[in-house]
Formats: structure tokens, C-alpha cells, sequence
């Protein structure tokens, strides 16, 4: 597994939550990395405006995370979708104070490693697009943010997924 382990909150968004904190010390019993979040909202925008951009572009390329790093072209494309989703986050409540490039240095970190989208390509298993990517799509036209790389994104994505049978 990659990451920090378990992040849990409670959809409500409330920060104390007994449910949660319940659950947590459960997890940490059975010896998960487990830990409760007051701002659970934000946690699942962070990791998905990481996520919507790797995942499609190892997809559409088949590269490990590490080939998408060392490509000037890609990490720019990536970039200016991910500032495209921050400002969606941003107009919704949901802030990321990093820059594109603070987040690549983590995945620069993780080192070579296949998405689970490019998993899902090379298994022919249906792909996680809307989840990532469309529905940013569609909370940016509902708060007024213009989003030309993420519909690129979409775009090439989507067919690589119907041409393989996939979406």
C-alpha cells in the first residue's frame, strides 16, 4: 500500500465524531496506520487532485509515476490541470495551499510505480474516470471555473477507455 495509511472522518464533516474515533482505535488494533480527520472534505480533495491527474496520464501513456515525473511536457500538463482542480477546490470550501510542483515532489518520492487506473488498463478492468476526473468536471461548470486541460484530460482518456472496452 502506498500513502500514510487510513485517514477516516465522518461525512458530516463534524470534527469529533465518537463513530470515528471508535473505529480508528479499532484499526489500530488489528495494526492499521489509522488516524481521524477533522476536515475529511478536504483530505479526499487533496488526494484526488493528485490522483486525477496521474492516474488518467499513466493510463493514457503506460508509464510508471517516476517517467511521468522527468517529463517537462507531462509534469506541465499535470500542473496546469491541478491548478485548474484548486481552483475548483478553492471556489467549494476546500483550499489546497501547495503548489503543483510541492505535490510532485511526493509522488517523486514514491518512487516507480503503476497507478491504479494503469493497473485497471492492463487487467481490462472498467477505469475509475468519473470518480476522478468528471467529477471535477462537473463541480467546476456548477461554481464558474473554466477547466481546458481537465476536459483534454477527460477527453483522451474517455476513448482510450471506450476503445479498450473500458468505460
Amino acid at each position: 500500500a502506498m500513502g500514510q495509511g487510513l485517514i477516516l472522518g465522518a461525512a458530516t464533516g463534524e470534527a469529533q465524531d465518537a463513530r470515528v474515533d471508535a473505529l480508528v482505535a479499532l484499526l489500530k488494533q488489528c495494526g492499521f496506520d489509522a488516524t481521524a480527520s477533522s476536515h475529511i472534505q478536504r483530505d479526499v480533495w487533496y488526494k484526488l487532485w493528485g490522483n486525477m491527474t496521474v492516474n488518467p496520464v499513466s493510463a493514457l501513456t503506460g508509464a510508471t509515476t517516476d517517467l511521468l515525473m522527468n517529463d517537462p511536457l507531462l509534469l506541465d500538463f499535470i500542473s496546469r490541470i491541478m491548478i485548474e482542480a484548486r481552483e475548483v477546490g478553492a471556489r467549494i470550501g476546500l483550499p489546497i495551499a501547495q503548489e503543483p510542483e510541492d505535490r510532485h515532489q511526493i509522488t517523486r518520492k514514491l518512487g516507480a510505480f503503476k497507478t491504479s487506473m494503469l493497473q485497471d488498463v492492463e487487467a481490462q478492468r472498467p477505469i475509475e474516470l468519473d470518480a476522478l476526473v468528471e467529477a471535477v468536471r462537473e463541480i467546476a461548470a456548477r461554481v464558474g471555473v473554466q477547466t481546458p486541460f481537465t476536459d483534454a484530460l477527460m477527453g483522451l482518456t474517455r476513448v482510450l477507455g471506450q476503445v479498450r472496452g473500458l468505460y
